[in-house]
């Protein structure tokens, strides 16, 4: 366990100041491009966030912020909680060379006197890594109810498909297990036209256990051709988490 943090938190009035949250890594040229949530404090409603980019030159063991504003933040149609990064690079004609894939706050609900955030999925795409255009567009649609939270899309390619897990939970009511969260599934051939099925997502709770009330922010990877899910448990991973292995094909 390293005993600094790889990245320090931002300077007076900058949009990570308060925080630093997930981060997705990619190689550029030689270096470790990074890109992660920053949060900042709010006085009617608890947080906003906004998207950053750091790099490595050393591996991965420390990062340096590219400046003190953030890349995504927020704009006329995502206005508020730009987060939960995820990049990648698949090459499919004018979605560029670079995919980023996010989410973006909807809108903040009262539920018993306290906000809670609603977002949805998005993606936007760049040839250089800096420079994102935002594509403009919720990625999965709701099914639960009208203003279900989506978070943590992570995509990746197979069988000549796309395959994205995401989790998803109730506006209201979500840290207990009737409405807390889940994990869902939906593919595509373009990046941008998804069909949600999420019973295809092979991961519910368990009976009982560290992960029997919910299941949240998958992160899907690969180790010597078998595919893994890492995912969080209860509480939002305060319970811990676990890792679920591909069994079959998608």
């Amino acid at each position: 366990m390293a005993e600094q943090p790889i990245l320090s938190l931002g300077g007076l009035g900058c949009f990570d100041e308060f925080g630093t949250y997930p981060v997705s890594v990619i190689p550029q040229g030689d270096v470790l491009r990074a890109y992660y949530a920053g949060w900042t404090r709010c006085e009617s409603v608890p947080f906003d966030t906004a998207i950053g980019t750091a790099v490595s030159r050393d591996g991965g063991r420390t990062f340096q912020r590219e400046g003190d504003g953030p890349l995504l933040a927020a704009s006329l149609n995502e206005p508020y909680v730009i987060s939960g990064p995820k990049v990648r690079r698949f090459n499919v004609p004018g979605m560029g060379q670079y995919q980023l894939f996010y989410i973006a706050g909807r809108n903040w609900k009262q539920v018993d006197g306290k906000p809670e955030p609603v977002y949805k999925i998005r993606m936007a795409t760049s040839d250089d890594g800096l420079r994102w255009q935002r594509q403009d567009r919720d990625l999965i649609e709701s099914r639960i109810e009208p203003d279900e939270a989506q978070a943590s899309p992570d995509v990746f390619e197979s069988g000549g498909r796309f395959h994205m897990f995401f989790c998803y939970r109730y506006s209201a009511g979500f840290r207990g297990k009737e409405k807390g969260y889940r994990i869902g599934y939906a593919s595509s051939s373009d990046l941008l036209n998804w069909v949600r099925n999420d019973a295809r997502a092979g991961l519910d709770v368990s009976p009982e256990g560290w992960d029997s009330e919910m299941v949240a922010y998958p992160h899907v990877f690969q180790v010597d051709g078998v595919t893994y899910l890492a995912y969080l448990g209860n509480g939002v991973g305060r319970e811990g988490f676990g890792i679920a292995r591909l069994e079959g094909d998608l």
